[in-house]
Order: structure tokens, then sequence, then C-alpha cells
């Protein structure tokens, strides 16, 4: 598994945060500290997904195009996950070996499980939610710090 999912999350929260006002791919960037380029392609998966909008012109940029409470994690891994397979298997194992001739059927059952069980997991979680911890988070430090 690669960052694009949790660059991803981290996009779609700060478009929470930004309360309805449009976001540059640079102001993004800035924020999750990473090329531009990178915030455009996977806002363009998110747009394809139906997460994310852009409004164009001047003060344009991404914005969401589905409520935070309606956008869970699972949907966010479903829209930039290109793979799909979390645990993938070596395709090509030896077949005249009796372990390579029976891993594949061996694992298959356990890492669909591990799969559902991970979607489960994301499904409880919207970004409604994450950008409410994050915003407890930034309350709580800026707190601690002024001690």
């Amino acid at each position: 598994m690669n960052t694009r999912f949790a660059v991803a999350v981290h996009i779609l929260t700060f478009l929470q945060t930004q309360g309805g006002e449009p976001a540059t791919s640079e102001l993004i960037a800035s924020s999750v500290n990473t090329n531009p380029s990178l915030i455009r392609r996977l806002l363009s998966q998110l747009a394809r997904a139906g997460l994310t909008t852009s409004q164009l012109g001047t003060g344009g940029g991404a914005l969401l195009a589905t409520p935070a409470d309606r956008i869970t994690l699972l949907d966010v891994y479903r829209a930039v996950d290109e793979a799909r397979d979390v645990i993938p298997l070596h395709p090509t194992p030896n077949p005249r070996c009796p372990v390579g001739r029976n891993i594949h059927a061996a694992l298959e059952g356990r890492i669909e499980a591990a799969e559902r069980a991970l979607e489960r997991e994301l499904a409880r979680t919207t970004i409604a939610e994450l950008a409410g911890d994050v915003a407890r988070r930034a309350r709580g430090a800026r707190r601690a710090g002024a001690r």
C-alpha cells in the first residue's frame, strides 16, 4: 500500500476545514507538504468518485462535492486505490512444488477476511468526524503550548 489513501484523506479533511471556500492545489499541497501535481491527480480521482468538485476562475479551487458527514474513509479508499489488493498474492508460484501449488488456495480466504475487516473499519469513520478530531487536537496543542 502506498500513501495515496492518506494524502486523499488529508485533502478531503483540509477541504472540510475550509468552510466551503475553494482551495487551490498549491494551498492543499502546502498542508500536505507535497507537490501540487500530486494533489491535482488525486483531486481528479476524488472528483471521478463524486467526492470533490472544482470551481473555475479567480478565487476558484477544489471543494467537497458531497457533505463530509457522508464521505467515509471507505469511499476515499475506493476512489484512490487502483490495485484493490491490500495484500496481493505472488502471481507465479511454482506449480510443481506442493507449497507453490496450494499457497493461493490456503491464503485467499484469510486475505479476503482481512480485507473485509479493513473495509468495515474504514466505513465507520467519516471525513466530518476526522476533521472534528483534527480540530480538537489542534485546540489541545494550542492550549498546551500556551502553558
